[in-house]
């Protein structure tokens, strides 16, 4: 009697385990954003399939990861508006018109790991599709509270995401990140954070955002293990490129 008591017991609690174990994994230990709670993030893809997270900085551009292109064949296209990307219901696709990815970018060093999507033609602002501000200037300390976001795998080694994941990531100070990733971490171009979930594979060149301001690409993190704390997630800061962010911009002829 009391064996079958048990297993009633345990099989009434199954559906809750079920639902907790779903909800508790994401972007690596993360949950489902809000539908689209970040209408500035974008799916990049190659033949309809995502590779990247990207993030709208203006009706015209995205701010990717430099890695992003470079790893795959040049023709890539921009989901916007998008939280399940099964459903297309209201995101749409875009062509990118051009690639400027930063010209010092070395893919052996991830140094300098950005890169900005010019797209064929401009979004249509609203709830679902906006764009993301810029840091003006500074220096983003450690111990400030971020996070990230993306379709990336929801475990190491995992499957994709379907639905946009986030997680919470703490900035971490520029002497641990140098112990951590020694030579590979430049305090002058990156910034590294961690948290209890964080960035994995397909979430590369989505923003890290402080406040309501994009500080960071998504860039890189150990090859073994994702959100690892012995190798905090690297991401390409922002602010040390504004002077060649706002020259591309000037400089481009605008769609006529």
């Amino acid at each position: 009697m009391m064996t079958i008591i048990s297993l009633l017991l345990l099989a009434s609690l199954l559906p809750h385990l079920t639902f907790s174990a779903r909800v508790n994994v994401g972007i690596v230990n993360g949950k489902e954003a809000k539908p689209h709670s970040r209408p500035y993030m974008v799916s990049i893809q190659n033949n309809f399939m995502h590779i990247c997270g990207g993030f709208l900085i203006s009706d015209e551009f995205v701010m990717t990861a430099a890695h992003c292109w470079k790893g795959y064949p040049k023709i890539l296209t921009v989901v916007v508006g998008a939280h399940d990307l099964r459903n297309s219901e209201i995101s749409y696709r875009v062509e990118v018109k051009s690639y400027i990815s930063h010209p010092h970018y070395t893919f052996c060093s991830l140094q300098n790991d950005i890169m900005l999507l010019r797209l064929q033609e401009k979004v249509k602002l609203n709830n679902y599709v906006n764009w993301i501000s810029l840091p003006k200037e500074g220096v983003v300390n450690g111990d400030t509270l971020c996070s990230v976001a993306g379709w990336g795998q929801l475990w190491t080694n995992g499957i994709l995401s379907n639905h946009l994941m986030e997680a919470n990531m703490t900035t971490i100070n520029h002497e641990e990140c140098q112990r951590k990733w020694e030579s590979k971490y430049l305090a002058s171009q990156m910034i590294c954070a961690h948290g209890h979930g964080g960035s994995c594979k397909g979430d590369s060149g989505g923003p890290l955002v402080c406040g309501n301001t994009a500080v960071g690409v998504t860039s890189f993190g150990s090859r073994i293990r994702c959100n690892s704390p012995a190798h905090p997630t690297v991401y390409t800061k922002i602010s040390a490129y504004l002077p060649w962010i706002h020259q591309i911009i000037r400089n481009i002829k605008p769609i006529s």
